[in-house]
């Protein structure tokens, strides 16, 4: 049994402010070691559960955050940009059969500690098929159309509840409970790291791969927080202007749909301007 973490940050252990996940930051030094402890929590949970193999895909910002030093050594760690599949790469090889979000977060426009879609601002919301979609939603469809079911996501407890629109058979674990964008009730790092591996052990048992479920065409909308960014957009063919500050393609499969995603945000992060957004 092969098991892929997708580990993103801002769903870590005691994780609450922009600091404690921008690469470079002291605060970012002493979460780094929080996040690499619910992550190793994860591994030593699905080796219990009769793992053979765990490969973890760092999936936040930089893609190098976790410390290798401090990993669970069973593990092996796919760390650094750029991916074809960005925050589940790993998963199109054909050879794994669960997957695990660990640190995830609500989306853009939703409650949530740290809340957002990909871009930290700008983006105001994503919608699927008009239904609101964070990155667990939208990675949820890319693994399914490689018959990979996600067995386990962690993260604040709105991340929980938005997991359960995708992933309901899957095991949640909340590390910490919204209170606002930046603040949070924190369980301690032993008690999270205990819980992390005991749903861990429990989700190995729903790693069974499934028929690649294909269900597009997928239409994605997303709303920007200032007009000419939409008009950045643009330049991405496919993608159109449906609002003032609205864009909108339509892709036949979420794998497409999530390269197009990301080209998506690439262009507009780089039409940002430093005061005025």
């Amino acid at each position: 049994m092969k098991i892929l973490i997708s580990a993103d940050m801002e769903g870590a252990t005691g994780v609450t402010w922009p600091a404690d996940v921008l690469p470079g930051t002291p605060q970012w030094e002493r979460c780094r070691r929080l996040f690499t402890s619910d992550v190793s929590a994860a591994i030593a949970g699905f080796f219990d559960g009769g793992a053979d193999q765990v490969l973890v895909n760092e999936a936040h910002w930089t893609m190098r955050n976790l410390l290798l030093e401090e990993l669970d050594e069973r593990a092996e760690m796919l760390t650094g940009r750029h991916k074809s599949l960005s925050m589940v790469e790993g998963v199109q090889h054909g050879d794994v059969d669960g997957i695990a979000f660990i640190g995830y977060h609500t989306g853009a426009g939703a409650e949530g500690v740290l809340a957002h879609t990909y871009l930290a601002n700008s983006i105001t919301g994503v919608w699927v098929g008009g239904v609101r979609a964070s990155e667990g939603l939208l990675n949820s469809l890319v693994v399914a159309e490689y018959g990979v079911p996600v067995v386990l996501v962690t993260g604040d407890d709105r991340t929980c509840l938005d997991a359960e629109a995708y992933a309901p058979g899957a095991r949640h674990v909340a590390v910490k409970d919204y209170v606002s964008r930046y603040a949070a009730v924190c369980r301690t790092p032993a008690r999270t790291a205990a819980d992390i591996r005991s749903a861990a052990k429990e989700a190995a048992a729903l790693a069974i791969r499934h028929e690649p479920r294909h269900t597009g065409p997928f239409e994605i909308e997303l709303e920007f927080d200032a007009e000419h960014l939409a008009g950045a957009a643009t330049v991405v063919p496919g993608v159109e202007r449906s609002g003032e500050r609205r864009v909108a393609y339509t892709s036949p499969t979420m794998y497409e749909g999530i390269r197009c995603f990301k080209a998506v945000t690439t262009v507009v992060s780089a039409a940002v301007e430093e005061q005025y957004g």
